[in-house]
């Protein structure tokens, strides 16, 4: 019996995925001399209709502390209010901010948790900590990995890695890191049709988690060569 309730699960799960769900998107991840960037796109697909223009994909989940979220919107959206909430309490009961490290690991756990009825999600997240400025990728099974320099997710990520590989250098500031992550996105949402309706960016140091306002994003663009 318990088999029996497994596959339909694991069924429903797949039929659910092969739906008209939310899906296809692009997010980047940049490391800096002095902090992270994160920036996705904004459209929401379901199917090959466009479900969304301005949705949103880049959730803050500690004071300096950003995730990127690809895959499945309402399963992206769970895992982001589990982690706020469990980074909060954490605050609350040692008095100091969990680790990006602690955050990635936490979610790791859960995601392998879930294995048999998986969360579909590509989660990218990056902040700034007591140690420093630091990238970590997530798979839907719970696989991470420390990026050193740059990530890209979702559909439109193997034109976004051509961009990253191409451009970034060791070190380099946040500022150009900023034009980087929105270059590979302007890119990606040239032949990536999941992908598209405009760019969002987050800007990660020591001193602040900014978000920037679309009119110096459309500034940047223009200056694309």
């Amino acid at each position: 019996m318990v088999l029996h309730q497994l596959i339909f699960l694991i069924l429903t799960r797949c039929m659910y995925m092969s739906g008209e769900q939310y899906k296809g998107t692009t997010t980047v991840g940049v490391v800096c001399d002095d902090g992270v960037v994160l920036a996705t796109e904004k459209r929401a697909m379901m199917g090959s209709f466009i479900a969304s223009k301005e949705a949103k994909k880049i959730y803050q989940i500690d004071d300096r502390v950003g995730m990127t979220t690809a895959g499945i919107v309402g399963d992206a959206q769970t895992l982001a209010r589990i982690i706020a909430v469990e980074t909060k309490l954490y605050k609350m009961r040692r008095r100091e901010p969990i680790t990006i490290g602690a955050i990635v690991t936490l979610l790791s756990n859960i995601l392998s948790g879930h294995r048999f009825f998986p969360y579909f999600v590509q989660l990218i997240i990056g902040g700034v900590d007591k140690k420093g400025p630091s990238l970590y990728s997530l798979d839907a099974l719970g696989g991470q990995i420390t990026e050193k320099k740059a990530v890209a997710t979702g559909s439109g990520s193997p034109i976004a890695y051509g961009v990253l590989e191409d451009r970034y250098t060791e070190n380099m500031p946040i500022d150009e890191g900023v034009s980087l992550a929105i270059r590979a996105l302007h890119t990606a949402m040239k032949r990536d049709s999941a992908s598209g309706d405009g760019i969002d960016v987050v800007k990660i140091t020591s001193k602040e988690y900014e978000t920037l306002d679309e009119a110096e994003i459309a500034e940047r663009i223009k200056k694309l060569a």
